[in-house]
């Protein structure tokens, strides 16, 4: 969001961002409830800070979040103006809905991921009965009155179809990574490989969240086949649920030399630290597909790294990781697979360098942030006239 409303204001367009004051890693910091950055207004408002820690906490965070969204942005909002609406906090298209209805603006959904499927896949029981089916159609509204909704992936775009929106009110416009800065780093000249002293391995990494629609079986049953291979190193960077109970299997499985935590690095570091791994895997569970896209896949491409999907092959990441030459894919479950996948890559240093260009390739010709952000232009201007 940043990358796009900064480019838009160098052409002349007026960009105005209404979010929260919290910060995401530490929700006790109140950030200023007004400021400006590359000529972008921000506009902050306040909220309850229960945090991430509960459900009951974080829903009433959300709740009080529409509230006082809702305001600043009937505030600000004028006729003909266009409302592009994300989906953290989920549904929030409902609210910016009404508030274009009410203030003759236009709206467009930028869908990251389909609330409320995917809280119900991962097992709320509550949205998968009549709650879920009341959220469902007041979303399926704010979807099909908006004058267009951009989908990361086209098997998300598959499932708008299917919920009854126009087709000519689909875009496919995946997310990105920053490909000016983060390039293609051999191995031996990653800093953190050196620092981290993994420059005699072969690293598997992991970069980011890893959280509920991820697992960590697969890898985790596959790096017990591969306990003989003290050569093999899983580095994993990052956080989030799935990361803490990895973590802790690893632990209890005397499996500490095999694997490595680090913590979130800085953003200017990114590409030192996608660059410490040979091959990087991701993961998303096969019910999801479609809900959210694993767009680090993009990332780790810009980096020259191929990717083992831990997905449906069929999905999203799948299709082009396979398509392009530049990964594999594995179903979930599939630890054998896995740890063969592994063996294969780390005895084959050519193929994984292949594949590592093919990734870049693939960034430099159809992913990059510049073409993404043309995309995103021609849309906008097209949905304002």
């Amino acid at each position: 969001m940043t990358d796009l409303a900064e480019a838009l204001v160098v052409t002349a367009w007026q960009v105005e961002v209404v979010t929260s004051r919290l910060q995401h890693e530490n929700p006790a910091i109140r950030l200023d409830s007004r400021s400006a950055r590359a000529g972008v207004t921000i506009h902050r408002v306040a909220t309850t800070s229960f945090g991430r820690a509960g459900i009951v906490g974080r829903l009433v965070d959300y709740l009080s979040f529409y509230f006082s969204a809702f305001f600043v942005l009937f505030a600000i909002a004028r006729r003909g103006d266009l409302i592009v609406a994300k989906t953290d906090p989920p549904l929030l298209s409902v609210m910016a809905a009404l508030v274009a209805r009410l203030r003759h603006a236009r709206l467009v959904n930028w869908l990251q991921d389909l609330y409320p499927e995917v809280a119900a896949e991962l097992g709320v029981a509550t949205l998968r009965g009549p709650v879920g089916s009341t959220l469902r159609r007041l979303r399926d509204v704010s979807l099909r009155t908006a004058v267009a909704n951009v989908a990361i992936g086209d098997r998300m775009a598959e499932r708008l179809t299917m919920l009854g929106v126009p087709a000519d009110r689909i875009a496919v416009i995946p997310n990105w990574a920053d490909d000016a800065t983060i390039r293609p780093i051999p191995p031996d000249q990653a800093l953190f490989r050196r620092e981290w002293m993994l420059n005699s391995k072969f690293v598997v990494g992991y970069s980011g969240n890893l959280g509920r629609a991820h697992e960590s079986d697969t890898l985790f049953r596959a790096a017990q086949l591969l306990r003989d291979r003290p050569d093999i190193v899983f580095l994993v960077i990052g956080g989030g649920r799935e990361n803490v109970a990895l973590a802790e299997r690893v632990q209890a499985s005397g499996l500490t030399n095999h694997f490595q935590f680090r913590p979130y690095q800085p953003r200017e570091a990114l590409s030192q630290s996608l660059a410490v791994a040979d091959v990087h895997w991701l993961s998303l569970l096969p019910e999801l597909e479609g809900l959210i896209v694993p767009s680090k896949f993009y990332g780790i491409a810009a980096a020259g790294r191929p990717v083992i999907a831990v997905t449906d092959p069929d999905g999203e990441i799948g299709r082009i990781a396979v398509r392009e030459g530049c990964g594999l894919a594995i179903m979930p479950g599939d630890a054998d697979g896995l740890a063969e996948t592994i063996r294969a890559l780390a005895g084959d240093s050519g193929r994984v360098a292949a594949m590592g260009r093919a990734a870049r390739a693939l960034i430099d010709r159809d992913y990059s942030r510049s073409a993404a952000i043309g995309r995103w232009k021609v849309l906008l201007e097209r949905v304002a006239t």
